[in-house]
């Protein structure tokens, strides 16, 4: 097994989970010409699976079959799985990572799972760093906000920003960047869910336009009927993964001995959506202008459909 290459572009990059973030970082990095190998679980499929295939293809991506096999000829591994793979993928990697490979961990996980996935990547000779992406990545790309914790999060940063990366390190201690992170989507992720049951309900009652008064009114620097489109959007199309992120989020909250009632809450509506847009509730996913209405209140209409449908059911 060679040694990792010690110049960031050159590095064998590999991408662990191919969604929204996996993508955008492939085709930022091969603007690049840097080797981008990638490895995800719906590549099995033949539905989902095949656009991804497609995707790699156009921009010379290479697909592996497993996590080992992705492992094993990476110099840099980027975990960027739902949270509840975490440190799954970890294990996975971990018999076959090469010795003095970095492992940047992306996901939304709590600090007990960070440490867990460092514990049995630095076992096996890798480097790893948590990271905690700390707004929304579409907008920012390759660039969006990144905090870096751990031992070794000093040394890979500067390497990481040669790549175009926007990266700072938290600590050199593993759970802090997390812990921000996860503090952080209490409110975000919170709020969102908070949106989608006062919106829905006061369009179910006819009342919308004095909530979003109300609202406007207590809190002027906000344009409420487009944060509520931009809301129900981001719910719609990742609640799955959301849900799973506020559900790490609760276990933070947990882990300090304080009961996680909101983050509870938030994960269980953030499922729900999900489960609705499961169901073909808002439209074909992927999609032209899949829940990207102007208008929040196609959204709740939707829903408060799919509450009456279930109502009539016996």
């Amino acid at each position: 097994m060679s040694a990792p290459a010690t110049e960031p572009k050159q590095w064998n990059v590999g991408l662990i989970g191919y969604g929204e973030v996996g993508r955008i970082l492939a085709e930022d990095l091969r603007k690049q010409e840097i080797n981008v190998a990638a490895y995800d679980i719906k590549l099995r499929s033949d539905q989902s699976g095949r656009a991804l295939r497609d995707h790699a293809r156009q921009l010379g991506v290479t697909l592996t079959a497993s996590h080992a096999n992705l492992a094993a000829q990476s110099d840099f591994i980027v975990s960027a799985v739902t949270a509840s793979q975490a440190v799954p993928v970890a294990k996975a990697c971990a018999d076959t990572v090469k010795k003095g490979a970095w492992y940047l961990d992306f996901n939304s996980a709590s600090p007990g799972a960070k440490q867990r996935a460092a514990g049995m990547i630095d076992a096996a000779g890798g480097r790893y760093v948590e990271g905690a992406v700390m707004t929304s990545v579409p907008p920012y790309r390759i660039k969006v906000p990144l905090l870096l914790g751990g031992s070794s999060a000093s040394a890979l940063a500067p390497l990481l920003n040669q790549l175009g990366f926007a990266a700072t390190v938290a600590s050199d201690k593993l759970g802090v960047a997390s812990a921000v992170k996860m503090c952080r989507s209490v409110m975000i992720k919170g709020l969102e869910a908070m949106v989608i049951e006062s919106f829905t309900t006061a369009r179910a009652y006819g009342v919308e336009d004095a909530v979003l008064a109300s609202l406007k009114e207590t809190f002027p620097g906000i344009d409420w009927e487009k944060q509520g489109a931009y809301f129900f959007q981001r719910v719609i199309e990742h609640g799955r993964r959301r849900s799973e992120e506020v559900r790490e989020v609760a276990q933070t909250v947990r882990e300090i001995g304080l009961e996680p009632w909101s983050s509870s809450g938030t994960a269980e509506r953030q499922a729900w959506i999900a489960d609705l847009a499961d169901e073909g509730l808002f439209g074909e996913r992927g999609s032209k202008g899949f829940a990207r209405s102007a208008d929040w209140r196609t959204e709740a209409d939707r829903i408060l459909g799919a509450i009456e449908s279930k109502k009539r059911k016996p």
